[in-house]
């Protein structure tokens, strides 16, 4: 029997050349799709991501059955651009068109077309059909930079101090605010943003990528051809307190200001990472090494997450399934089983670990996002993952959620009234809550217990403990036994869980 795949953890190439393309204010893109892939790449999914804005310089060429059917897309494609033409869309921009699924499914190459579109117009056949959207922005980037800037560069030189930063484009999961701390660590260390391509530039300036001394790479997916083209040095944005003090040192030699350098990490210690000291130090230091975690999310944040939660603050890793996925790696069938089996106290992921989640009902568990599709706003610049702010965001959040898990188990009195009121099994009365439960428990009804406070968060089963406990012998005492029983213990626990 075949295996159907569930979920996709992944788009297509064809978003990630609009994701590319369309943040350059002088690009306008033709996509030749049908009215409803325009709507969905344009306005549906930036929306219900990162919330761009409604991106305006992408327009479908309304491709119909009879273009599929044998007339071909270049008509349709043409008479899309003398529109924007006659009514001044492309003043001052390069026109791009961009092959979408359907178009490559029935063959449709525009290449000769652009030719007579005016200028520069050139044709870029996106793969839809076999890249992913990692694959899909890389080559889309290294494209740019051969038609647009390679034959360009004559007269430009290398300038000391210029940095690039490669990579972020609509559709990359909190780029607004981890872009903003590689800035701050950039020019900490002592060197000047040159050019953030392709999401904070235009597309006539692509040329000054050449006179950058260093390149940072702000994703491990994808940029990595484009900096090799141009030639300079390289980094990878970094995660962490280890990761980050060796980017501003490494950074800090290949521009000649380590001394510079070494000063930012002087003072960051003793201001932005005085937080970190205080939570990771404090009297929440012993929840890092019990609380578990799950990580499913693009390998730059799977390995960067696992790097800092796991080996510098010990916390314990159930499963990490970078994306994209490696042959050997975990699949979303493997992910959904992890949390189905054992559910991490916290697991960062899209909106499929959510779902998985529910499916388990893993209400003690914490949802914490870390990937697209969403739905989620990731446009604060307060909210990094990377960087030195982006270890004191972290830990903030993973010990508000802890806190939070501790509240849901406060024995609040109006809690028990209303389950009592309700009639619901086993609730505890307000004046029950003190009781010191000594009724004596078979081996085999405390064996209930254990297996279900196995299923929760290590942290909350203190709490849980206690309370299900005393959930438990109320329902035996209202029942006249003098012990707690294998039968009842399941009863309570399974109405308790529902």
């Amino acid at each position: 029997m075949a295996k159907v795949i569930r979920d996709l953890s992944d788009t297509s190439s064809y978003w990630a050349a609009i994701w590319a393309m369309c943040p350059m204010p002088d690009v306008h893109v033709i996509c030749d799709a049908p009215i409803g892939c325009f709507n969905l790449v344009a306005t549906a999914v930036p929306d219900y991501t990162d919330s761009v804005p409604h991106i305006e310089n992408v327009t479908p060429s309304v491709i119909t059955e009879q273009e599929v059917g044998g007339s071909g897309t270049g008509e349709a494609v043409f008479r899309t651009y003398e529109g924007l033409r006659d009514e001044g869309w492309l003043e001052g921009k390069k026109l791009i068109v961009v092959s979408t699924a359907e178009s490559e499914m029935i063959g449709s190459d525009l290449s000769d077309l652009v030719s007579k579109m005016g200028e520069g117009t050139t044709y870029f056949h996106s793969e839809s059909l076999s890249d992913d959207e990692h694959v899909g922005r890389d080559r889309v980037l290294t494209w740019l930079w051969d038609n647009y800037g390679e034959g360009n560069t004559d007269g430009i030189e290398q300038e000391a101090g210029l940095v690039n930063i490669i990579g972020p484009t609509y559709g990359c999961f909190n780029s607004p605010s981890d872009l903003h701390e590689v800035k701050r660590l950039i020019e900490g260390a002592g060197g000047r943003v040159n050019m953030v391509f392709p999401y904070a530039c235009e597309l006539k300036d692509i040329t000054n990528l050449a006179k950058a001394q260093v390149n940072v790479i702000m994703y491990q997916e994808f940029g990595h051809t484009l900096a090799e083209k141009l030639g300079q040095p390289s980094l990878h944005a970094p995660f962490g307190i280890r990761g980050t003090t060796k980017f501003l040192q490494q950074l800090g030699d290949l521009l000649g200001t380590r001394d510079q350098a070494n000063a930012f990490i002087t003072q960051e210690r003793k201001s932005t990472l005085q937080v970190v000291w205080d939570l990771w130090r404090g009297p929440q230091s012993d929840w890092f090494p019990t609380t578990s975690v799950g990580i499913s999310t693009t390998r730059t944040y799977a390995e960067g997450l696992q790097s800092y939660l796991g080996d510098e603050l010990g916390m314990p890793i159930s499963f990490v399934a970078p994306r994209p996925r490696k042959v050997d790696e975990m699949n979303n069938h493997d992910v959904r089983k992890a949390i189905h089996d054992n559910p991490p106290t916290l697991v960062y992921g899209s909106i499929n670990e959510r779902i998985y989640m529910a499916e388990a009902g893993a209400s003690r568990s914490a949802f914490m996002p870390a990937a697209f599709p969403g739905s989620m706003v990731c446009r604060s610049v307060g909210t990094p993952f990377m960087g030195y702010r982006g270890t004191v965001h972290l830990i903030q959040d993973i010990v508000n959620k802890l806190y939070d898990a501790l509240f849901g188990f406060l024995p609040l009195d109006s809690a028990y009234s209303k389950a009592q009121g309700s009639g619901m099994a086993g609730a505890v009365k307000p004046a029950q809550v003190g009781d010191k439960g000594n009724m004596p428990w078979q081996a085999d009804a405390q064996e209930v217990l254990d297996k279900a406070l196995d299923k929760l968060p290590f942290l909350a089963r203190i709490s849980a403990s206690r309370e299900l406990q005393m959930r438990v012998e109320t329902e035996a005492k209202a029942n006249n036994l003098q012990e707690v029983t294998a039968e009842l213990a399941m009863s309570v626990l399974a109405a308790q869980a529902d």
